[in-house]
């Protein structure tokens, strides 16, 4: 049976699904990495950044462990990023476990390698012990950040949390402290990552309210293992949604369907941010490459490297 053109009303085309027309250049995104503690480790962490390195991001940091446990190999990381890659690398740098003059060392010794960009947080203590103030040392990010922008002009990042941090009370106190920081200096913001795009819309909103004008990027952390990512979002007071929980049930055994249904989530959740208008989006790799790739290719991203060279990299 032949269709009427009456029928084509059902299926009205749907402009305002910006995600349906994104081309390269429309999406920017960054990446973290974490320094590796073993040499296997070293090597997925290098597989990860030589896959994700073709994409160009606008940054790629390396953190801290808890207390600033590791420090020295975040140094190393940043260093070799700087003298094999083409990447921008942006150091980490807490308040935990060293004086002032320790910190404004290391800072200048990163502005004298070529780094120009510092993710400045307050860092968390080690698991099961409350956040004390270093002797001698920055107490809060705000401080932090002022003491960078007193070392050297670094474009500096800092932290929301827009689930409330787990030491705040209120998440208006946690815009406070944000905006605290931006008029320290801060020119950039990066969420802690959240499974429900609801809050991190009213958060953004919340923000703005409050005259804080930097770009707030959400932060996306793919789910690898649901088990894990569950735990890790508990320890740092994310919430799991049941309709979330719901869809990794029964499949903890299953690994492939596991990863299918985190691919389908990862792209609703980044998709969906784009239709609302984000345009900036920070990936927590767990140096992790396939998915966050897989990702980044849906957003629009293509590698930017001639052809024989990038399929030498993805057959290796």
């Amino acid at each position: 049976m032949a269709f009427e053109q009456a029928d084509l009303v059902r299926f009205p085309s749907r402009p305002e699904r910006k995600s349906l027309f994104l081309e390269r250049g429309d999406i920017d995104v960054s990446f973290e990495f974490f320094p590796p503690n073993s040499a296997v480790m070293e090597e997925a962490l290098w597989r990860s950044i030589h896959r994700l390195e073709p994409l160009r991001p606008t940054s790629v940091s390396v953190t801290y462990g808890a207390g600033g446990s590791t420090r020295e190999r975040t140094h190393a990381t940043i260093a070799r990023l700087l003298r094999e890659t083409t990447l921008h690398p942006a150091a980490h740098l807490t308040c935990i476990g060293a004086t002032r003059a320790e910190i404004d060392r290391i800072a200048g010794m990163y502005w004298d390698l070529g780094v120009r960009h510092i993710v400045a947080i307050r860092g968390d203590p080690p698991p099961g012990e409350r956040y004390v103030p270093t002797p001698g040392g920055y107490e809060r990010a705000v401080d932090l950040v002022e003491g960078l922008k007193a070392v050297a002009d670094f474009e500096i990042t800092v932290a929301a949390h827009p689930e409330r941090h787990p030491d705040s009370t209120t998440l208006a106190t946690d815009i406070e402290v944000l905006k605290a920081k931006i008029d320290a200096g801060a020119t950039r913001i990066i969420t802690q990552f959240a499974f429900d795009t609801d809050r991190f819309l009213r958060f953004e909103e919340r923000a703005r309210s409050r005259g804080i004008t930097a770009p707030i990027i959400p932060g996306i952390l793919p789910i690898h293992n649901f088990q894990h990512v569950a735990a890790m979002a508990s320890r740092v007071g994310v919430g799991v949604p049941a309709w979330l929980v719901r869809r990794f049930e029964g499949l903890e055994n299953d690994r492939g369907t596991q990863r299918l249904a985190a691919a389908a989530f990862a792209a609703e959740q980044v998709l969906g941010l784009v239709d609302r208008g984000v345009t900036e989006f920070h990936f927590y790799t767990l140096n992790r490459a396939d998915l966050v790739y897989g990702i980044c290719h849906m957003l629009g991203l293509r590698p930017q490297r001639n052809d024989v060279e990038y399929r030498d990299l993805v057959d290796n």
